[in-house]
């Protein structure tokens, strides 16, 4: 079993990783909370190495999509803040274990970079299965529509009204003949 397993449980990795601008991303809030630090500790430390964080390493939200984050996670959950948040790609929280040389830094940044790629893994694999399907639907496209077609005649087949089969009794047959015959029956009520 990995070591980094106790150190961090997978799920919570999971839950703080966004899609934003096309990227798998977490932000420097959710970072600095992984690795037992404020955030504006994090944050000052990648000031003094900002060289190391390009854009696609590391990029600062706007104002709309933190305004959106708010509106998508409740207000409560981001407090005071008066910095817009710095979003992490994958590259970047690896440049992190350059830059934070704590032991935990370093036990955090493994069980995420496992993290990423493991999502990395299972995308890979639902694409290949994806494609997969599609060429079986290529393949056996005349024979499903055939299936299909026998299909809709048994379906269009059954709503036709079916003729009864079986006995009928003479007071049965009277009413179902008065009955298609338009005639009404008078119940007279003896007092």
């Amino acid at each position: 079993m990995p070591k980094d397993s106790s150190i961090i449980p997978v799920e919570r990795i999971h839950k703080s990783i966004l899609i934003m601008r096309g990227h798998k991303v977490i932000l420097d809030r959710d970072l600095a909370d992984l690795y037992e630090v404020e955030t504006k500790i994090l944050t000052r430390a990648i000031r003094r190495n900002i060289d190391r964080f390009p854009e696609d390493f590391m990029f600062r939200l706007t104002k709309e999509e933190f305004e959106n984050l708010r509106r998508h996670f409740g207000t409560s959950s981001w407090g005071g803040r008066r910095y817009l948040p710095y979003a992490f790609t994958e590259q970047g929280v690896a440049m992190l274990s350059s830059v934070l040389r704590s032991k935990r830094a370093i036990e955090v940044n493994i069980a995420i970079m496992r993290t990423f790629v493991k999502l990395r893994e299972i995308l890979a694999t639902n694409t290949a299965l994806r494609r997969k399907i599609e060429s079986m639907e290529r393949q056996y496209e005349e024979q499903f529509k055939l299936i299909f077609k026998i299909l809709s005649e048994m379906v269009m087949s059954d709503s036709k009204p079916k003729p009864q089969i079986g006995f009928h009794t003479e007071a049965k047959e009277r009413s179902l003949k008065g009955k298609t015959q338009g005639k009404k029956y008078k119940v007279i009520r003896k007092k």
